[in-house]
């Protein structure tokens, strides 16, 4: 495969994605996800643009480890895991789980990034071990205004059977003012809905 790093074996085509297709393959002795351009994709600078973010979001033990980028790729340690969609249908307490998204999603509004893909994250987000590994940053960008936690909050309302009526109040209050304080209502309203 052009302009990887020769070190990389044991590269296999792994998933395709309207963007990037991935593949796998050994790097330094360990399993790793390439990530390259789709050929198709008039998409300008995804990778470039999810590798800033990675780098920045890394520092807060969110998303998948970055090991390198080139010029059309990127490469990052292999993610291991369950679909978080799967492990919801096996598992009947998954507040724990939703508890350490919303964290994570209330990390990426700290730092005014949003992510998109949170109101259907089907693909998006692994679990392992009680860990939690949110991938795909291709569309990242900064805003004054982030979504994560709330798009988040919208799929668990479409879900599971929640008080909508007053999760959207306590939504409004977070969506108004991003604070520590609002964050926490999210949380506790979620912990006595499950």
């Amino acid at each position: 495969m052009d302009n990887l790093p020769k070190t990389v074996k044991n590269i296999e085509y792994l998933a395709k994605g309207k963007r990037s297709v991935v593949y796998t393959g050994i790097y330094k002795k360990q399993k790793v996800s390439i990530k390259k351009k789709h050929p198709d994709s008039e998409a300008i600078d995804r990778l470039k643009n999810e590798a800033k973010f990675l780098r920045k979001l890394n520092k807060y033990k969110v998303g998948p480890e970055l090991i390198t980028a080139g010029k059309d790729y990127i490469i990052y340690k292999y993610v291991e895991g369950e679909l978080f969609i799967d492990y919801l249908e096996k598992n009947k307490n998954s507040l724990p789980i939703i508890k350490k998204i919303l964290e994570q999603c209330r990390i990426l509004d700290k730092l005014k990034i949003n992510k998109l893909e949170f109101t259907r994250p089907i693909k998006h987000i692994f679990i392992k071990n009680k860990k939690v590994t949110i991938i795909d940053f291709e569309r990242c960008y900064e805003t004054a205004n982030p979504k994560n936690v709330t798009q988040f909050c919208q799929f668990l309302m479409r879900e599971f059977k929640i008080n909508k009526k007053e999760f959207i109040k306590i939504l409004k209050k977070y969506k108004e003012k991003q604070t520590q304080k609002n964050f926490k209502e999210v949380l506790n309203f979620i912990s006595s809905s499950f």
